[in-house]
């Protein structure tokens, strides 16, 4: 039997839409540890690698890390990576205070799952989703992050407004998951997990 799968997160709510998102037929188990893996700074991917060849380091064992990135259009991609930074400093009302200026206030929520099955040697896959939206004035519960200020296109409400079920649905990090989670059903259909 395959060993279990950590993923590498301090964030509950994270845990609880992948784990939600990856349902009860995802053919691998899954556990999570709280690691203070280092903030990167880079592209999307090489950020992604690094944090996950610095959990593999001290999991020792197959390991998941996810980044998420929110990409303003006007801002040619910031905060992108650097949004946790952004947020943390300035909440949802300052992040939509930030396009004031520019009439353009579409963004882009990137996820990106890096995966290794637990040696330094080892390939590190990458799966990423994305959803189009744009920023708006917060509105909905302030639980969870940048969700108040991002209304995905196609909706009505921001994420965070949207119940639970539905945004795990269209979100990002949906997306990025059902990559993952599809190569992982492939893969145990195939002998190779």
């Amino acid at each position: 039997m395959a060993k279990p799968i950590t993923f590498v997160t301090g964030n509950a709510k994270k845990l609880e839409e992948f784990v939600a998102i990856l349902g009860k037929n995802f053919p691998r188990e899954i556990v999570s540890k709280k690691v203070d893996l280092p903030e990167y700074q880079g592209e999307i991917d090489d950020i992604c690698r690094n944090k996950c060849r610095v959990a593999v380091e001290i999991i020792k064992g197959p390991v998941i890390v996810e980044d998420t990135c929110l990409c303003f259009n006007a801002l040619k991609g910031l905060p992108g990576p650097y949004i946790k930074w952004f947020l943390e400093k300035l909440g949802p009302e300052g992040l939509y205070r930030l396009l004031e200026g520019w009439s353009d206030k579409t963004a882009e929520a990137v996820c990106t799952f890096a995966y290794s099955a637990g040696s330094k040697d080892d390939p590190i896959l990458l799966f990423r989703g994305s959803t189009q939206g744009t920023i708006v004035s917060p509105r909905g519960p302030r639980g969870f992050g940048w969700d108040p200020c991002f209304l995905p296109n196609g909706r009505n409400a921001t994420y965070a407004e949207l119940d639970t079920d539905v945004k795990n649905k269209i979100s990002h990090r949906y997306k990025a998951a059902e990559q993952l989670k599809q190569h992982f059903i492939l893969a145990a259909e195939n002998g190779l997990d």
